[in-house]
């Protein structure tokens, strides 16, 4: 009885009990080469002898084996294994009766019946219809090939031949090394992949307040000199050429592709911080909309992956089979795994600017509200077929003043409608890292979408960036009920609040221990202060908000203090254009007294003499090189010295 069972398993069925379960083998004295499964339970194991005969199974035992072997990992293999012995053991039952009832036949007898029978009932067939059926059976044996298959395996061959981006990244991916001289905003008088051409593109915040960049190849130890040949901060690129040959050696030039599909499998390779060596990670595309950059405030378009972009990362390529779908720039650092890429579009405007030599986006340098309001539509004799966005206000110094108004509602540009929709607003509240407490009615962008790339809207913000200066774009209006048409140009505006402020010094101005400084977004995200002043237009060029930065303590500005981020209005009843306005006023001074006017309506008043006197007293205790920034200083001309290279230049 132990001789009959062959194999025995033990398994744990995925029942609420997880009773044990056992499967029998035994092998057939008859037929030693044939096994026959055999289903027990653990309670009532039994064996079977080799000497008995094996019966037909019953339909309930099929059920109860089909039960039991469904529940394997490989269930198809069992299954099949399963119906194979039970069409096997029906088989040799069907024959061991015919063999007991009929009696014997000789070969010879076999093949004469067969033929006689063949002759009496099938009719003559012809040549024609052999070939016909030898093709029908051609047909039923041969399996068909779907539409799908074959692409799939073009696919597959394709993926043979197409490089991966490992092997595009080892001779396309250099490690950037840059040493910054960064100002600081409370204390502006101290400092502290390869494309077509030979150029190395990355990211702007990587070479921004460059004193030195460096780049290395992989697999390298040597530091290779770069200069940055133009740096796009709108858009966070920047371009880097090595004029050594040595370096260009064996390296590969990448090509820019399409911006890819959602849940588009995308390759991102970078330094990332954590080891010295190249690194590969793996996502999906997961959102494709605009964006505000983190180092320029700028509203772009982006992509969103789920592959982990962390430091180190940035200015690497995100590879779209072997064409490169972006560029590598930031992450959500309360999140894991959700990362951002700027795709092509606008990095080949980047490139158009740099071959240029200006590197800009377009700007329709308006505010606007959305037009979600049925009343709303209906007061500005809006149909219903309408959609469009409401002008609130213009910039002064834009093209746009000179076509648009107050109270316009723009319709389309370049004849794609803009949409109604819109987010809202909602209360968010957040934590500053510097440990307070912030909470703010926070704007959620109004959307206001266009069709993009036929698979996703995206603000019509989209249309207008992706401009030239230079070009215009047609824009339709609803004035009064009825329509207009204007070719406006989209030449971006220097805002009233500067974005960002990089490669070059703060300006600053010192008087009676008041530190005046312009206002700038990097300093309003830096301090305590209210971001509305950051929505005004400016009504003249070349004007700044002038702010009291810091009050350096001294007897002759006590009782001050509360005057820190005070804009500066008027000096001696003039109003103040920019921080360069401001300091000529106060160095031609000759009163006694010098009187501020500031915001909220404050007063500040200064003896002008005492002022003079302190300032020099605070600059030598701090050791502060200047009183001012070097572009406020005044000019010192050599006259006799200009005049001889006058005549220089004129022989």
């Amino acid at each position: 009885m132990i001789r009959s069972v062959c194999t025995m398993s033990r398994f744990c069925s995925p029942s609420s009990g997880l009773v044990p379960r056992f499967l029998v083998v035994r092998y057939n004295n008859s037929a030693p080469k044939t096994a026959t499964l055999r289903y027990v339970s653990s309670s009532n194991l039994r064996c079977f002898s080799s000497n008995t005969s094996t019966p037909e199974p019953s339909d309930t035992a099929k059920d109860n084996i089909n039960s039991v072997v469904k529940k394997f990992t490989f269930s198809g293999i069992f299954e099949v294994w399963m119906n194979g012995l039970i069409q096997q053991e029906k088989e040799e039952s069907v024959v061991k009766e015919a063999n007991n009832a009929t009696p014997s036949v000789t070969h010879q007898e076999k093949e004469e019946s067969v033929v006689n029978e063949a002759n009496n009932t099938t009719p003559p067939v012809t040549q024609q219809e052999k070939e016909e059926s030898s093709a029908d059976e051609a047909k039923k044996t041969t399996p068909s090939v779907t539409q799908q298959e074959k692409e799939e395996s073009s696919v597959v061959e394709a993926k043979k031949t197409t490089p991966s981006a490992i092997d595009l990244a080892l001779k396309s991916v250099v490690k950037v090394f840059t040493v910054s001289s960064k100002p600081r905003l409370f204390q502006p008088w101290q400092i502290r992949f390869l494309i077509s051409g030979k150029k190395i593109i990355t990211n702007a915040h990587v070479v921004a307040n460059h004193t030195s960049v460096k780049v290395k190849k992989h697999g390298s130890a040597t530091k290779y000199k770069a200069k940055v040949r133009m740096i796009g901060h709108e858009c966070d690129l920047a371009i880097l050429e090595v004029d050594s040959d040595e370096f260009w050696e064996g390296m590969n030039f990448l090509e820019l592709g399409d911006v890819p599909k959602l849940q588009e499998e995308v390759h991102l390779v970078g330094y990332p911080c954590g080891g010295d060596s190249i690194s590969v990670t793996k996502g999906v595309v997961s959102r494709v909309e605009l964006r505000e950059y983190s180092h320029s405030s700028a509203e772009l378009l982006t992509i969103q992956i789920d592959a982990a972009i962390n430091s180190g990362n940035s200015g690497g390529p995100v590879f779209l089979g072997n064409k490169v779908a972006g560029v590598a720039f930031e992450g959500l650092f309360w999140s894991d795994g959700i990362g951002y890429m700027i795709p092509t579009p606008v990095v080949k405007h980047f490139l158009d600017g740099v071959e240029e030599k200006h590197v800009s986006f377009g700007s329709m340098n308006l505010s606007y509200q959305t037009m979600g309001n049925a009343q709303l539509r209906d007061y500005f004799k809006m149909s219903k077929d309408m959609t469009g966005i409401l002008v609130n206000e213009i910039n002064p110094l834009s093209d746009a003043y000179n076509f648009l108004k107050k109270d316009d509602v723009i319709l389309s540009i370049d004849g794609v409608r803009i949409g109604n929709d819109s987010k809202g607003t909602i209360v968010f509240t957040y934590i500053i890292f510097f440990l307070h407490f912030k909470c703010v009615p926070l704007n959620l962008p109004h959307v206001c979408t266009v069709p993009f790339l036929n698979q996703d809207r995206v603000t019509f913000k989209h249309l207008v960036s992706m401009k030239k200066p230079s070009e215009t774009a047609l824009i339709k209006v609803l004035r009064e009920g009825k329509e207009y048409e204007f070719n406006v140009g989209l030449k971006p505006v220097q805002p009233l609040v500067p974005l960002y402020n990089f490669d070059k010094l703060r300006s600053y101005y010192i008087y009676g221990g008041f530190l005046f400084v312009p206002l700038s977004q990097p300093y309003i995200d830096g301090s305590y202060m209210c971001e509305c002043s950051s929505k005004k237009m400016p009504k003249k060029a070349n004007e700044q908000i002038v702010i009291i930065s810091q009050i350096l303590e001294d007897d002759i500005n006590a009782g001050y203090g509360s005057f820190e981020d005070l804009q500066v209005k008027k000096v001696n009843g003039i109003e103040v254009d920019n921080l360069k306005h401001l300091c000529q006023v106060i160095e031609e001074c000759s009163t006694g007294y010098l009187r501020l006017d500031l915001e909220n309506e404050k007063v500040l008043i200064l003896n002008n003499k005492w002022a003079r006197k302190a300032t020099s007293t605070i600059l030598k205790d701090l050791k502060i090189p200047s009183a001012m920034s070097d572009d406020l200083q005044p000019r010192q001309v050599n006259r006799g010295r200009l005049s001889t290279r006058h005549i220089k230049k004129k022989k």
